[in-house]
């Protein structure tokens, strides 16, 4: 099956499936059956066998999966089995958060290029990339062959990054803007917005949320008569 007949939202649930089988493998746990995955994970296990059906046969009927030969099937079908480079194109209290972040290294992600319209930090080096200009941003990720790119810029530039780093041959971007990114159709975005998160989630929650009946500890009433 070609890669843009699987659905997206399979794609979506393969790094939880991977992260959960990292755990496992972890805990040295050697096999496991779609069904206990399943609760891990919070899916049915239907759900976990039709997802991996797109990529071909993984488990042992009667023996289930073998956890480390899964998630490294895994890692393969996501290309996680290589270094990616990334561009960061943003450098304030988001973009230095986003460039220090430790697990980019631990799951196959390299800062390799940082981008910034400060003029006072371009030129200071971060994790042993210098931050460079806004205005050769096309350039540089051509250079280096980068095609994942991360947008930490406020909403209003946001577009105008996104066609630099797609000028400059970007195929994937993660963008934390709260701006719809207009781009081709060979090009991917994963949105990123905490508020947008927060506002699907106060939909679940009541007009007029229940007061604690107690806040730490409570004088008796007898004692506070005596103050």
């Amino acid at each position: 099956m070609r890669r843009h007949e699987i659905p997206d939202v399979v794609i979506r649930r393969l790094p939880i499936y991977a992260r959960t089988l990292r755990a496992l493998s972890e805990s040295q746990v050697q096999s496991i059956s779609s069904e206990e995955l399943g609760e891990r994970i919070g899916v049915t296990a239907a759900q976990i066998r039709r997802d991996l059906s797109f990529f071909g046969k993984f488990g042992k009927q009667g023996k289930g999966y073998h956890v480390a030969t899964l998630e490294s099937e895994i890692a393969r079908i996501l290309h996680l089995d290589r270094r990616w480079d990334v561009a960061l194109v943003g450098y304030g209290h988001l973009g230095r958060a986003i460039a220090r972040y430790p697990a980019f290294e631990q799951h196959a992600f390299q800062i390799a290029a940082v981008f910034a319209r400060n003029p006072d930090q371009i030129g200071q080096e971060v994790g042993g990339v210098v931050v460079l200009p806004p205005e050769c941003v096309a350039s540089v990720v051509n250079e280096l062959g980068i095609q994942i790119g991360i947008v930490a810029v406020p909403a209003e530039s946001a577009q105008e990054v996104a066609n630099a780093l797609i000028a400059g041959g970007v195929r994937a971007l993660l963008n934390y803007a709260p701006q719809v990114l207009k781009v081709p159709d060979d090009v991917w975005v994963r949105e990123v917005d905490p508020t947008t998160a927060l506002q699907s989630l106060t939909y679940y929650l009541d007009d007029e949320p229940a007061r604690p009946t107690t806040i730490g500890r409570q004088h008796p009433p007898e004692a506070a008569d005596d103050r």
